[in-house]
Formats: C-alpha cells, structure tokens, sequence
C-alpha cells in the first residue's frame, strides 16, 4: 500500500532513469503516457534512458506536448553510437541532453549478454546476442588501460560533459573503472558525477566502496528495480544509503519494463519502502526531488 505520505514526498521529484517507449526494447508505456501519468501526481519530471539511441530531441517533445512536466535527454556510449565518441557526447550536449552513461550493454565488464547461463536474459542481452550472431558486435568496451589509467577516449568524452554542464553516469562499467573514472572527473573538475545503480549485479558496490566514491566527489543512485526484482536485498540498499549519507543518495526506479509497476507507481513504491524503513520524509525528499532537482537544473 501507498501512503499518501510517500506520494507527497515525490511532489517535485525527477526520476532520472526511466526506459520508456519508443525503443528497441519493447515497453509498458510510452514518453508522452509516462509524463501525463507524472504530471497526474505532481511529479516534476525524468531523463530518458536508452542503451542506445541519445534522446535529447524526444525529451523536447515530450516537454512542449506535456505542459508542466520537464523531460530530459540522454546519451549512453555504447556502440550504437560510437562507443566513447566525443563528437556523439558533443552533439548530446546540443541537443540538451542531461546525462551521459558510460557503456552499458557493451561493457567489458557487463557479462550478462555472454552468460551461458539458462536463467531468463535481461531483453537488451537477447539483442547483444543476436548482433553478435550476425558478426556485428564490436569488442567490449573498458573505460581503462592495463595499467588501470583512463584511456584518452574517456578523457574526450569527459571533456565535452564538462563543457555543456551535463552529468556524468558511470555505467555498468566495473568498480575498478568506476574509482578510476571518478577520480579522474575529479581532476578534471567535473561538478555532477553519479554512479550509476550501485547494487546492480554488475556493480554490487560494498556501502564502503560507496562511501569511497562520495568522498571523491560523486552521489550514489540507488534504483528501485534492482531490490524490487530481488537482484539486492533492500536492507543492503539501506544501510548503504545510512553509510554513505542522503545528502550525497540520489533514488530513480529505472523502470519501463513490460514485466515490472507502471513507474510513476514504482517511484512510489520505492518512497514507502524508504518510508518503512525508517527514513523521514524529509530525506526521502532530499534523495527524490532536492538532489535529483539540483543534477539537471543547474
């Protein structure tokens, strides 16, 4: 059950990963249903997400056809659009876009698209397999060198993060690439770092690898579809949000899927649970609407 407690604590909130329609993926809900599903219970907007088209000019559609709500683009550097390509990140940042996602579906590190095991693929991995099948699937991409630097392509693309103000997203790139890459936005002075779903699978992130990471300058998302779909217990998300602080936790719900809540809902869900675990409203606020608001409008 939703409190109304939880809505009221998302009134103004972004969520800045959502999977929505239109995709390769199939999805339980489209850009423009999504919004006026968002602008029903006073939510404020989200980043589209997609493995691998950039979406900057959908989010302004989405924008002018949903008066109230704010939708914002993204770009994820994968091989749909280069790999680390600073012209994509370049052309990203022009056309608005908020986010940059390191690679996703074509990590190194993402090894879900290679199992061989028999349990159901995430959807994207299906598509991985089938461009590899047709011998067209590039080599993986790894954010550093063997000596653990970070290659000169990444320096690029940060580069042009750092010039249109957008955010960095480390990805399902591996903790070693995330604390290299974190570093080194550090040194580069680039003010709006987020480590991308830190108990996914790929990353499972200990809560003091996490606080390690805020020390570098970056804030932790937590997102509701790898506890609500069992691939982190959700005490494990709360004491690493008590570890690393509220103030530097970011929430999104990662949701779209045909399989999983409406997201709006889900968004919801994901505020009672906190709720029920003893965070105040205040800080679910702070993790759904405050920091969430400060990524993307300044």
């Amino acid at each position: 059950m939703i409190s109304d407690t939880a809505w009221k604590c998302l009134q103004g909130a972004y969520d800045l990963q959502i999977h929505v329609g239109p995709d390769v993926i199939a999805r339980r809900v489209d850009d423009i249903d999504c919004a006026t599903e968002f602008l029903q219970h006073g939510l404020k907007g989200f980043v589209l997400k997609s493995h691998y088209v950039p979406t900057g000019e959908r989010a302004q559609v989405v924008t002018k056809a949903v008066p109230g709500i704010k939708a914002f683009g993204a770009i994820t550097l994968n091989h749909s659009v280069g790999g680390l390509n600073p012209v994509a990140v370049e052309l990203a940042g022009r056309s608005q876009c908020k986010i940059v996602w390191f690679p996703t579906v074509d990590a190194e590190n993402e090894t879900a698209g290679r199992s061989t095991s028999t349990e159901k693929l995430p959807f994207w991995a299906k598509i991985q397999r089938e461009l590899e099948a047709e011998g067209i699937s590039p080599p993986k991409l790894t954010l550093v060198d063997a000596a653990g630097n970070v290659v000169e392509a990444a320096k690029r693309c940060m580069e042009r993060i750092k010039k249109h103000n957008m955010i960095l997203a480390t990805g399902h790139v591996g903790r070693k690439e995330i604390f290299a890459i974190v570093k080194e936005a550090k040194r580069m002075g680039l003010k709006k770092v987020l480590v991308t779903h830190a108990e996914f699978p790929s990353q499972s992130l200990t809560g003091e690898e996490q606080k390690a990471l805020v020390d570098e300058g970056a804030l932790i998302e937590h997102c509701f579809t790898t506890t609500y779909t069992n691939k982190a217990p959700w005490e494990t998300a709360f004491a690493n949000i008590r570890k690393s602080g509220v103030a530097n936790t970011v929430i999104s719900t990662d949701l779209g899927q045909t399989i999983n809540p409406p997201v709006a809902e889900g968004f919801a869900m994901f505020a009672q649970k906190l709720l029920d675990a003893g965070f105040s409203a205040d800080d679910v606020r702070t993790m759904a609407v405050t920091n969430p608001t400060r990524l993307v409008e300044e």
